[in-house]
């Protein structure tokens, strides 16, 4: 009998074989070990999460609070969440039945994905966007549907492009606003255009708002905050960006019970539950934390009026973004390419930012710099962009 040899490519699955790599993290990779390097690339704040989370997390430890929790999340943090949904979001929620501690927001979307698509099944979502959309549709053997968002719009979604792309096997919308990587936002109308389309094509929508609490100006409009959408809304958030947690891996998703109890059966034969310590560092953050998202919100505020600023001084077109802490630069006008541009500034100056393409083919052009740094690196970046697109 003659054995047929493999490689041990063959034995990876086709759906996942073909994913291509995070293309930030393809970037990053070339920026691994280079000194001196001024980064505008990472999207995580630069805070240290404040003091008195940290120590509710040590103390948590100290006296031994380690163990399992419920696979749902402690009950003291799932109404505390319920609180928070009802006061900044306007929106009630069951936190014995429709609220579900995560692993970060990432897994809250990935067991929100594979609870209610079905092989085939189209999901819409709007590019640029978060590079790990399109790879977790795919991997719950779903259709990844990319509908553009463009720079006249402010990158807002519109539903005009919605109604292009949409059709019967469509199930879900997915968006997320205030948005990485261009920082836009949507507005009331924007909100009720949305809700008015999903339930037209009767879609369940998934919206990703971990970026919530980092709103400007114009006020926070969530989608949460739609009456009409409650039984067919999947809302996530966490606490990686608001209250600079990001290792602490907790976010979050509501939904209606039986949404919930899906997601639910998802996450405890791959998960579990989330820390013990970072549900009790959350916990903290949300009885005792919004001082601390006020003071780093006017901070970032602060820098992005600086960086819209040298941007558009410089002759880089970069329209203010209202949320989030990512501005969104054109850089057409040096006739270099997203890739090419990020890789001579890398290579000529030593300031990382991420080629738009990384974030879906209409971010071509375009150039993604996170605010989420010091002042001091800001002005010192933007003095070396400066000298940059003056040599071209």
């Amino acid at each position: 009998m003659t054995t047929v040899s493999k490689s041990a490519r063959d034995f990876i699955a086709p759906h996942v074989r073909g994913l291509p790599k995070s293309g930030i993290r393809d970037f990053f990779d070339i920026v691994a070990g280079r000194k001196d390097v001024l980064s505008l690339g990472i999207g995580e704040p630069d805070f240290k999460t404040p003091w008195h989370i940290r120590e509710k997390a040590i103390a948590s430890l100290e006296r031994g609070a380690t163990r399992y929790t419920s696979n749902l999340g402690t009950p003291e943090l799932r109404q505390a969440l319920a609180a928070y949904m009802r006061q900044s979001f306007h929106a009630e929620y069951d936190w014995k039945s429709e609220i579900l501690v995560t692993v970060g927001v990432s897994e809250a979307f990935d067991i929100a994905i594979r609870a209610i698509l079905s092989p085939g099944d189209e999901v819409l979502y709007h590019e640029p966007c978060f590079v790990a959309y399109a790879p977790l549709i795919r991997m719950a053997h779903g259709v990844p549907v990319a509908v553009e968002t463009f720079r006249k719009d402010e990158f807002r979604l519109t539903v005009e492009e919605l109604e292009k792309k949409v059709t019967p096997k469509t199930r879900v919308l997915m968006i997320n606003f205030p948005n990485n990587p261009t920082g836009a936002t949507l507005d009331k109308k924007d909100t009720e255009s949305l809700a008015d389309f999903v339930i037209r094509h009767d879609l369940i929508l998934i919206s990703d708002e971990v970026y919530s609490e980092l709103t400007y100006e114009g006020g926070r409009h969530s989608m949460a905050s739609i009456p009409r959408l409650r039984d067919r809304l999947i809302f996530l958030n966490g606490f990686s960006k608001a209250w600079s947690m990001t290792g602490f891996r907790l976010g979050y998703v509501c939904a209606p019970a039986p949404l919930t109890d899906a997601m639910m059966k998802i996450h405890q034969y791959c998960m579990m539950c989330a820390s013990s310590t970072s549900q009790i560092a959350g916990l903290e953050a949300l009885q005792n934390g919004e001082a601390d998202i006020a003071e780093m919100r006017e901070s970032y505020n602060l820098r992005r009026n600086f960086i819209v600023s040298s941007l558009n001084g410089m002759g880089l077109d970069c329209f203010m973004p209202r949320g989030a802490f990512y501005v969104f630069p054109s850089i057409q006008s040096t006739g270099l390419t997203s890739q090419e541009f990020a890789l001579r500034l890398l290579n000529e100056c030593n300031v990382a930012c991420v080629p738009g393409t990384a974030f879906g083919t209409c971010g071509a052009g375009f150039l993604r710099c996170a605010y989420a740094t010091g002042m001091d690196q800001l002005k010192e970046a933007m003095d070396r962009l400066s000298a940059f697109i003056k040599s071209l």
